[in-house]
This record gives structure tokens, C-alpha cells and sequence, in this order.
């Protein structure tokens, strides 16, 4: 690949201050891009605001879910490619207040296929984060990419919604989009402690025993933010082949875990096994049993994961271990 693909280039990034969003912008800035990122709350714990990379970039305040907002950002600061990370990722929020997570995550992804459509001399691509969760609930595992969308509860549909709709600005208008469908992520930086990984690793600096809302036997892939950042930029440049275009892609490390396996994994690696979780079993609307087949990402982009759970873990476990101490 060329070293100096990102050099000058004009890039948006919705979703900038989300824990894929944060890892994404930093790699862009390495790479000498000209990053714009549309921002809706000021998040001052943020990976991206305490990185400083907010003085390294421009800042269009506003929503996904207005348009000409999104319209203006594209076309005033010239964007050539658009990475649409933007979206209500949390399922219980989502179950909780179904109509903003439709509009944030359906219409907003409507709003930038659209402003992509109407700045089509400018945009040259566009990756839009979908979801494993866009599947829905399959008897056969694991999903690839022939995998039906079909979700049932409110965060699925609204992702399934999200890749459709993708798909349809690339059939209609041959917008020249690239999809992801990725595992779960995580990494240092996500501020999501209600999220399995984060909320234990906290639990656990705290001395506290970790909490888990399900039955603990909920089974998901975990992939680690830098392997996710790598998948997005890989693919963002591999779209100047045409046969790309409009293509899905299954990103994830392809060895699932059930919740409560990556619990005692992080208690072993933390070296707190004294502090056993307490199992709630309160989850509602989430997909039991959910995990990816990889192989088309291998053999079409000649991707693969780096790092292990254990690994990603143990970085992720690093990175909290500071954060609290500066906190």
C-alpha cells in the first residue's frame, strides 16, 4: 500500500469521540490527513479530547440526525472519503429510548449517504460501521457475510436498517461505500462502563466486585480497537478497486467467548480472582449466541487480526490502570 495515502487527504469522521472513533482519528492524524469530525456532546474524558487531538482537527458542532449540518461539513471542507462511525451503540439505551436511537442511527446514516449523493465530485469513499448485530438471530453460526439482516430488537434493526440502506445508495446511485460488520469492541477509552470489559476492569481497580447483567452465558466475538482501526484503514484504501464497492465485511478475531469466560479472564490477568462477579441475569432484547466468520476479509483484503484476546486485553487493562490513576 502506498505510505503516503492519507498525506493531505480530506477526511470525516462521525462518531470522533466514541472509543472506535477516538483510536481512528489518532491513526488518521500519524497518517498526515486533514481530519474533520462532527461532534455532537463535549465529552472532556474523551480518548480524543484528553489525546489533544481536538487542536489537530476541525470541529463541526452538531447532529447526525440534521442534514444540512452534515451537508455543509462534507461539502465546505471538500471531503474526499467519510468514515460514518457515528451511532447510539448501546443496546439498553437503545431498548430504553427507541425513537433517538432511530433517528440517530437510522436517520443520521440516511443523512450522510444522502450528502455523500448530493457531494458525489467529492466523495471518492465511504465506510459505513455497521454491525454483527445487523444479522440478528441465526440458528447457524458463525455469520458470514450471505448472512441474512434481520434484526428483531431495537439496536438490531436500527443497524440492519443502517447496512440496507448502504446497500441501496450503492445499487442505486453506485456511491462507492464499503461496510463493516464488526465483533464487539473494546480497548482503552471506551467510557461505556456499562459495557462487560470497561465495567469490570473499573470494578476491579476499585476493589469492587465486577457486575454481570446477564446470565453470563451470552456468547460474543471481542476485537480490540487497534485491530479495528487497521481493518477500517485497510479497507478505506482498498476502494479504489471497483469490485469493493458496496461490499460488507466481517471484521472480528473469530474466537468467541461467553461473557462470563472473558469476566474470569480478566480477573486472572488482573490477578483478582478473590473478587468473584455477581450475576444478575436482568439482560432483555439481546442476541444470545453471536459470532463472525472472517474469511472473506482474509481472502479479498488480506486482513487479519494481531492481537489475541489475551493480548488485547492486557492492553486495554494498561490503559485503565493510568487513566484511573490521573482520575
Amino acid at each position: 500500500m502506498n505510505p503516503d495515502f492519507w498525506k493531505d487527504r480530506n477526511v470525516f469522521v462521525s462518531g470522533a469521540t466514541g472509543l472506535l472513533g477516538s483510536w481512528l482519528v489518532s491513526k488518521l492524524i500519524e497518517k498526515r490527513a486533514n481530519v474533520t469530525c462532527l461532534i455532537r456532546d463535549w465529552v472532556p474524558k474523551s480518548l480524543l479530547l484528553l489525546s489533544e487531538n481536538q487542536d489537530k482537527i476541525n470541529i463541526v458542532y452538531g447532529e447526525l440526525e440534521d442534514y444540512f449540518t452534515v451537508l455543509r461539513a462534507i461539502n465546505e471542507y471538500e471531503i474526499d472519503t467519510v468514515f460514518h462511525l457515528g451511532a447510539q451503540t448501546i443496546v439498553g439505551t437503545a431498548s430504553r429510548s427507541v425513537l433517538s436511537t432511530f433517528e440517530s442511527n437510522i436517520k443520521g446514516t440516511w443523512n450522510v449517504l444522502e450528502a455523500c449523493r448530493v457531494c458525489s465530485k467529492l466523495v471518492k469513499r465511504m465506510i459505513l460501521a455497521s454491525s454483527d448485530k445487523a444479522y440478528g438471530v441465526h440458528e447457524h453460526l458463525p455469520y458470514t457475510e450471505d448472512t441474512p439482516l434481520r434484526g428483531i430488537f431495537p439496536y438490531d434493526v436500527s443497524k440492519s436498517c443502517a447496512d440496507l440502506l448502504a446497500h441501496s445508495y450503492f445499487r442505486t446511485f453506485g456511491l462507492p461505500i464499503g461496510i463493516t460488520r464488526c465483533g464487539n469492541l473494546y480497548g482503552g477509552g471506551d467510557l461505556n462502563f456499562n459495557r462487560i470489559i470497561p465495567g469490570t476492569i473499573k470494578s476491579l481497580i476499585l476493589n469492587q466486585q465486577p457486575i454481570i447483567r446477564s446470565d453470563g452465558k451470552f456468547v460474543r466475538d471481542y476485537f480490540y480497537v487497534e485491530d479495528a482501526v487497521e481493518a477500517y484503514i485497510q479497507f478505506a484504501e482498498q476502494l479504489d478497486r471497483k469490485e469493493l464497492h458496496g461490499e460488507a465485511f466481517n471484521f472480528g478475531t473469530e474466537t468467541p467467548a461467553t461473557v462470563i469466560e472473558i469476566v474470569n479472564l480478566i480477573l486472572k490477568l488482573m490477578g483478582r480472582e478473590n473478587l468473584q462477579p455477581v450475576i444478575l441475569n436482568e439482560a432483555s432484547n439481546e442476541i444470545r449466541e453471536q459470532y463472525l466468520d472472517c474469511t472473506k476479509a482474509r481472502d479479498r483484503l488480506n486482513w487479519k487480526a494481531k492481537f489475541s484476546l489475551e493480548e488485547g486485553l492486557g492492553k486495554t487493562i494498561e490503559w485503565y490502570r493510568e487513566h484511573f490513576k490521573c482520575t
